[in-house]
């Protein structure tokens, strides 16, 4: 099978915001665009900002809603966080260490864009724990 892309849309408020989030903070190539909407470029996959209305509210923790990227290098996991720590963006949660000396031990940090989208990026210590290691049961914070 050819590599398949991830495609989310997801809320914002205004164009010109989205794009000093994802483009000039996180680094995302533009395609098309259009007065209610941007495709963006994150790490390949295919984002789409749909402009609304009404802004999402903000969430009370990271659950149930955020999406982000699982980093297969350590190190461009790094080069993310410090771009965004350069760039001055928002950290909703500070880069931590999970599940410390566990198959599922992995870095994190979750970011918020203008909108009240919140972005997690992961670097699993353990390739398996990324699909794998079903007997146990952590999936993210209590």
């Amino acid at each position: 099978m050819d590599k398949v892309l991830f495609h989310l849309a997801f809320p914002v408020t205004d164009i010109a915001e989205t794009k000093a989030f994802y483009v000039e903070g996180l680094g995302c190539a533009t395609g098309r665009e259009g007065p209610n909407s941007l495709i963006l470029n994150l790490y390949g996959h295919q984002l789409v900002a749909h402009v609304t209305p009404d802004p999402a509210p903000p969430q009370r923790g990271i659950y149930p809603r955020h999406f982000g990227l699982v980093f297969q290098q350590e190190a461009d996991w790094e080069a993310l966080i410090a771009r965004a720590e350069a760039q001055g963006l928002t950290f909703y949660q500070k880069p931590k260490l999970r599940f410390v000396d566990s198959p599922l031990e992995h870095r994190t940090a979750f970011l918020a864009d203008p909108f009240h989208n919140l972005l997690e990026f992961k670097f699993y210590r353990h390739a398996s724990a990324i699909f794998g290691e079903a007997e146990y049961a952590q999936v993210g914070e209590t």
